[in-house]
């Protein structure tokens, strides 16, 4: 729940606060809801994960910020839409590129891309889409009651996006029209789904407990 990030609560607001709005939205309101659960756990996660169709997984790359949620939402059949960041790479050399929908930039390509002090402005600029979006929290689109709620939030992304989201917007918007087509798709849907499964092998505790004896510990097995 953020409790110690004064702009992680600042747009946690926010997502509920667009889900005032779509929530309520005459045309779309009963097709499409933003949920924001609160005190997310593993009790709550048992229930969330093998809920799940796609796993998003858009952490910025080279920060390693994944932890061991994107592989169980993978055993459980979820393909991934994520960047080249943390066990993203791993999930992605097991089932092959045609079952994860890959976006966004390299590692390398992030410490280059931070090297240009008006990345993010160039990127915002490049990107209607993005501008738009934008455009609409900072109007208040999302805080009638407050318009100016969100200034401080979207200024940061036009001025110190030091985690690129609009360097990788539009890409994340390529790869998600690629999971709309292939889940249009049912057969093939199924097999992504299927083929995250199979391959998640890889991820199990034994075979990562051995690489720890092996590789850091420098032990044997007992057995």
């Amino acid at each position: 729940a953020a409790p110690g990030y004064a702009v992680a609560k600042e747009i946690i607001r926010l997502v509920n606060d667009v889900a005032t709005v779509v929530n309520a939205d005459p045309v779309t309101g009963d097709l499409l809801k933003v949920v924001y659960p609160p005190n997310y756990n593993v009790s709550l996660a048992e229930k969330v994960i093998p809920a799940s169709d796609l796993s998003e997984q858009i952490s910025t790359a080279g920060k390693e910020a994944s932890g061991t949620g994107n592989m169980k939402f993978m055993m459980n059949g979820a393909p991934t839409i994520g960047t080249l960041d943390g066990a993203n790479v791993e999930i992605l050399r097991e089932v092959g590129a045609g079952n994860f929908f890959l976006f966004g930039l390299t590692a390398a390509e992030v410490v280059v891309r931070r090297q240009d002090p008006e990345q993010s402005k160039k990127a915002i600029e490049a990107s209607p889409a993005l501008r738009d979006v934008l455009q609409m929290i900072a109007e208040g689109r999302f805080s009638p009651g407050q318009p100016d709620r969100y200034h401080g939030l979207v200024h940061r992304i036009w001025h110190q996006d030091y985690f690129l989201v609009a360097a990788d917007f539009d890409a994340y918007l390529v790869a998600q029209a690629a999971v709309d087509a292939c889940y249009g798709d049912r057969e093939r849907w199924l097999t992504v789904a299927a083929m995250n499964t199979a391959r998640s092998g890889f991820f199990s505790s034994d075979r990562t407990i051995r690489g720890y004896m092996n590789d850091i510990w420098g032990v044997q097995s007992a057995l």
